[in-house]
Formats: C-alpha cells, sequence, structure tokens
C-alpha cells in the first residue's frame, strides 16, 4: 500500500511538473481536514507526514501531530505548556519550540468516507492552486519578453493566442488594425501583464508595443544579443511605419548594416512577422543635430538649428526633399520627433528665403528713408508652397 500511494505520487509529480515535496505538503493539509471533520476540531491542526524509511528502515507511513511550547494554551491541537512538553515529549523543550506526537493508526482507521472525500477535494484543490502558481511565476517572469504562440479564437473583441499550457488575451486596443488573425495563424506577441484570477493566471499579450520590434530585432540580429549593437530609441505607428535608432560599442561594427543584413534578410525577417509594416533604421548619434539629421531619412537635410530651452529644432530641407521630410500626413516627421525626444519644425530653403526677404522688407519700411537700404535685401527664389503640409505634420 505504501509502495503504490508513493508511486501516485510520483506520477502526479512527472504529469503536473509539481515538486514531490510540494505534493507531500498538499497532502498533510488534505489530511488534517480530514482528521479534523472525524474527530469535530474546529480549531487548526498542523500534521507532518513521514514517508516509508525516511528515518528509519522498514518503517512505513507515519503521521505527527505538532504543537508550539507556549506559556499560555489556546488551541490544545496545536499548542502545548512547557511542563507538558517537557513530561511527554522533550525534557529540555523551551516556549516556541515545536514538539512532535505520533498520531495512532486507529485514530486514521475512524475517518469515514465523507471525511475522505474532503481530504482527496483539498488535495485537488491544492494541487490546482499549486499549478497555477507554477504558471503565473513563469509567464510574470517573462513580462517584456516576445513568445510565439497560436491563434485559437475570439472572444468578444479579444482574440485569444495559445501560449503552451494556457491561452492568452490580445485586447482589441492591443491589435494592429490593419492586421487580420485567423484561425491556427502562429505570430509572436509581446508578453504585457500576467494577472491572478478566479480561473487561474491571465496572460495579456501586445502586437502593438513598440518593445516587439526591438525584441524582434534582438532575436534575428546576434550582434544586438550579444550586445555588441544596442536599440537606443524606438518610435513606431503599428502597421503603418517605424524608425529604431541603433548605435554600435565596436567602431568595427556597423550598427546598421547589423541589422539589415545580407540582401536585407534580418530586416526583412522582422517585416514579415509585422505582415509587410516599413521598417526605417537609423544610427544614433550623441550629436542631437546628427541624430535629428539622421531619424528624417530617408530626406536630406540642409541645416539644423536647437533651441535646448525649448528642446526644439528647426530644420531647413531643400525644396524637393520637404514633402519626403514631412511624410505622408507628417508621419516621418512624427515619428522622428518621438524617435528624437525633440519638437521638430522642418521648412524649406525657399520659405526660409521668403521668411528672411519678407523680415528684411518689414524692417525696411520701419526704418529711416535709405536709397542703399534695398542692396541689403536678400534674394529669394519662390518655388512650391509647403506650408500646410508641414503645419499638418508638426500640429
Amino acid at each position: 500500500m505504501n509502495a503504490e500511494f508513493l508511486e501516485a505520487l510520483r506520477q502526479i509529480e512527472r504529469e503536473k511538473e509539481i515538486p514531490f515535496e510540494t505534493l507531500i505538503a498538499s497532502l498533510e493539509k488534505a489530511l488534517a481536514s480530514a482528521y479534523k471533520r472525524t474527530h469535530g476540531i474546529e480549531q487548526e491542526v498542523k500534521l507532518r507526514l513521514e514517508l516509508p524509511g525516511q528515518t528509519q528502515p522498514g518503517r512505513g507511513l507515519r503521521l505527527f501531530q505538532l504543537r508550539t511550547v507556549a506559556d499560555e494554551v489556546y488551541n490544545p491541537y496545536t499548542e502545548v505548556t512547557r511542563s507538558d512538553a517537557r513530561s511527554k515529549y522533550k525534557p529540555d523543550a523551551e516556549v516556541g519550540d515545536i514538539v512532535e506526537e505520533v498520531v495512532p493508526d486507529k485514530d486514521f482507521e475512524k475517518i469515514g468516507r465523507i471525511a475522505a472525500q474532503t481530504a482527496k477535494q483539498v488535495m485537488q484543490q491544492d494541487i490546482r492552486e499549486r499549478e497555477r502558481d507554477k504558471v503565473f511565476d513563469e509567464y510574470y517572469d517573462r513580462i517584456g519578453d516576445v513568445i510565439g504562440g497560436t491563434v485559437s479564437r475570439r472572444e468578444g473583441g479579444n482574440v485569444l493566442i495559445t501560449l503552451g499550457k494556457l491561452e492568452a488575451a490580445l485586447p482589441i486596443k492591443e491589435q494592429v488594425p490593419t492586421e487580420r488573425y485567423h484561425f491556427n495563424d502562429r505570430i509572436k506577441v509581446f508578453i504585457l501583464d500576467v494577472r491572478k484570477t478566479n480561473k487561474g493566471p491571465q496572460v495579456v499579450v501586445s502586437r502593438t508595443h513598440p518593445s516587439l520590434i526591438r525584441r524582434l530585432f534582438e532575436m534575428e540580429v546576434p550582434e544586438i544579443h550579444d550586445g555588441v549593437v544596442s536599440i537606443k530609441s524606438v518610435a513606431r505607428e503599428p502597421g503603418q511605419r517605424s524608425k529604431i535608432a541603433v548605435a554600435s560599442r565596436d567602431d568595427r561594427v556597423d550598427p546598421v548594416g547589423s541589422c539589415v543584413g545580407h540582401r536585407g534578410g534580418r530586416v526583412q525577417a522582422v517585416v514579415n512577422e509585422l505582415f509587410d509594416e516599413k521598417i526605417d533604421i537609423v544610427r544614433w548619434s550623441a550629436d542631437n543635430r546628427e541624430f535629428i539629421t539622421e531619424s528624417l531619412s530617408p530626406a536630406r537635410v540642409t541645416s539644423v538649428q536647437l533651441n535646448e530651452e525649448t528642446k526644439s529644432a528647426f530644420v531647413v530641407v531643400p525644396d524637393n526633399q520637404l514633402s519626403l521630410a514631412i511624410g505622408k500626413s507628417g508621419q516621418n516627421v512624427r515619428l522622428a520627433a518621438r524617435l528624437t525626444g525633440w519638437r521638430i519644425d522642418i521648412r524649406s530653403d525657399s520659405q526660409v528665403a521668403k521668411q528672411a526677404f519678407l523680415e528684411a522688407a518689414a524692417a525696411l519700411a520701419s526704418a529711416p528713408e535709405d536709397p542703399e537700404a534695398e542692396a541689403l535685401l536678400p534674394p529669394i527664389t519662390f518655388g512650391e508652397e509647403m506650408d500646410r503640409a508641414s503645419k499638418e505634420a508638426n500640429g
């Protein structure tokens, strides 16, 4: 009987991946519940199970009732006076010590069917709780990681993703509007949060989080994984376009080239995972002027003027680069601003020249008449006006 019982526990240990010591603790809790019910005990009872041969070879299962030595006894099932402890259990017992009394076999022979069923339910519930805690700890430690899963079904607006032994929830606000999630699709998701609920741990994942791109590049680019190349910042408009700024700790390693890969293989793998979301990889620089210039790529920049107090940048670009620098609906300059942390105001060469001309003309109009003043006005060539697009980008 003892051998069969222990083998059953070992089988649960293998199937549920719960440590054997944890199962013994659950069993002790279940036995205490059955013991209390059988003997009509309302107070707390603490028991310890000794396995066959644990202390002496050839000895079978034994059960001990645990009591704490105390000055005053409030619960006779868990406490004992010092005088009784010394006379019955331990001659040198002191207050605070734990003493053990062997539970007679006849006491457990009195356990009825209902009490035994109660013990079984207590142990099953405890095992379920242990399983839930194990899953919670496993995924809680992975918050901020990317994990692969399979689309299983929809529940309301949420998409449920199967991750091994549980289903993670992809809420509506964490879904990319341009993506379609079909049954059995394999996708990678960013673990956003792990919560404890009455039904067990709930994992919340995201497809829109900027760090999803960061983690995907870490998986695809060995130089990032090894720490030679680092991603300094990420700016993303999910499903449309993203920008990442990269830097290298080794002058011999090109950070942009490392992320792009041979024939664009590395960046293309990330693009494919994001359903063809465009990704710009720019070189990070400690020089803010240089960094802002890089962030506006693929547009070329003529000059950058910085205002450190307001953390704003005034950028001038060639006339034929203004639309490219601003981007569709201001997307390029918007992403560049998020990537650098600077407010960016873009103007074309002709707009700057026009403004300089108007300011000079206004100064001339307010100044005393001077026949030679007109020669001081700057020359200006009026190109295509892009004020509206620029205001839209920075609005």
